[in-house]
């Protein structure tokens, strides 16, 4: 069962309310209350006559409903989609006249107003013929004589019709249609700017918690780089030159996390990172149980390349998390190359994630966060297709950089 927040049954009673008030409008202009004043032989006769609901207020409330909701859910996102102002403005007001049109036809179908069962009809037969009838109240222009009495009709000068006319649209009517149609701008826009706003607090609340999990997890730097110097110094004493270049690789790896990380980085830098990765955990297998390919293109020829920090690393951390079995016979595959202003990211392993790993605990960043991170960075820009195939694992991630 879908949960509904607190705040959207507000907005479906206010939409309920709204509705009802365009209803009851709808009411007053359509069913007319007719006021008869008959003069026969210095007799005065008054008759107060109110006709039945018309089927047309439903049709009519339909169709505003339609206009409403498919300018506001449907037609002007899509009409914000093209760059020509022109096209903006004109695609709405085409189904503005659309819905109109569609109301002038129901209502066209529609019995006439006055017919001859119709309660005035009805009096006015009773009367002789060629007698004045004065007909005061709301009645349509089109209403200008009466089936079976051959005297005149002779309408209040003061009296304005308010209602749908047999052969089209009254100035009412078609008011409100360009009130519903005015609000249901307002409403969009208004719906666009809240969503803005909730995402602009959205992407605060991500950046304020990421740098209190940085703060967090920095262990005073300073403590920790000097502790790997030492370590450095001393391998190379020792005469360990493997051991003192993996020590100055994990090094370049955290400063490059903790303080050159915050802003776009060169993808040079990015790769220098990937690289440093590699290696380090090269060193947890032998190498008969990993093979592993790493393409790029000559640092010169993309010297001025930027990219968002850290974008690569979850991948390849689950790669050699879901790719890489001890005893076994695994490969990582990746490509990073720039196509026509896209930025083009592969990455293939063999697939082990149904085997538990030794001392594995369950965590990591996860590719809904990493959808999310390129959401924030890269909103409507990007493309990341990622998923299981065959005995592999493949991820492909395209970033428009233009």
């Amino acid at each position: 069962m879908i949960a509904i927040k607190k705040k959207d049954w507000i907005e479906i009673v206010l939409h309920i309310a709204f509705w009802i008030a365009v209803f009851y409008t709808l009411v007053l202009l359509t069913v007319p209350h007719i006021k008869m004043r008959l003069d026969h032989n210095g007799t005065i006769m008054e008759k107060d006559i109110r006709h039945v609901l018309s089927p047309g207020v439903f049709f009519t409330l339909g169709l505003l409903m339609v206009l409403f909701y498919g300018n506001a859910v449907w037609l002007l996102k899509k009409a914000l989609h093209y760059k020509n102002i022109l096209i903006r403005v004109i695609l709405p007001l085409v189904w503005l006249a659309i819905i109109l049109q569609a109301n002038n036809y129901l209502q066209n179908q529609l019995p006439s107003h006055i017919e001859r069962d119709d309660p005035v009809v009805n009096i006015v037969q009773q009367l002789p013929n060629k007698k004045q009838l004065t007909i005061r109240g709301f009645v349509s222009d089109s209403v200008t004589s009466i089936p079976g009495h051959l005297g005149h009709i002779q309408k209040d000068r003061n009296v304005r019709s308010i209602v749908l006319p047999d052969g089209g649209f009254s100035n009412m009517i078609l008011f409100i249609f360009i009130i519903v149609f005015g609000l249901s701008i307002a409403y969009f826009f208004l719906k666009e700017w809240a969503g803005t706003e909730k995402f602009r607090a959205e992407l605060e609340a991500v950046q304020l918690e990421t740098e209190l999990k940085f703060l967090k997890a920095q262990v005073n730097p300073h403590f920790l780089f000097n502790t790997l110097n030492n370590l450095f110094s001393m391998a190379l004493k020792e005469g360990k030159g493997n051991l003192a270049d993996r020590i100055a690789k994990l090094s370049n790896m955290m400063r490059y996390m903790l303080y050159e990380s915050n802003d776009n980085v060169p993808l040079v830098k990015e790769i220098e990172c990937l690289q440093d990765y590699l290696t380090l955990q090269g060193m947890r297998y032998a190498p008969s149980e990993i093979n592993v390919s790493f393409q790029y293109p000559d640092p010169a020829s993309i010297a001025g390349v930027q990219v968002a920090p850290m974008l690569f690393i979850p991948f390849l951390e689950n790669a050699f998390k879901h790719g890489v079995a001890v005893g076994e016979q695994s490969y990582i595959i990746m490509k990073i190359g720039i196509i026509t202003q896209k930025l083009v990211f592969n990455c293939e392993n063999t697939n082990y994630s149904s085997v538990k790993k030794l001392g594995e605990k369950s965590g990591g960043i996860g590719l809904e966060n990493v959808k999310r991170r390129l959401e924030l960075i890269y909103p409507g820009r990007y493309e990341l297709r990622a998923g299981p195939q065959n005995e592999s694992y493949l991820v492909n991630l395209q970033i428009d950089l233009s």
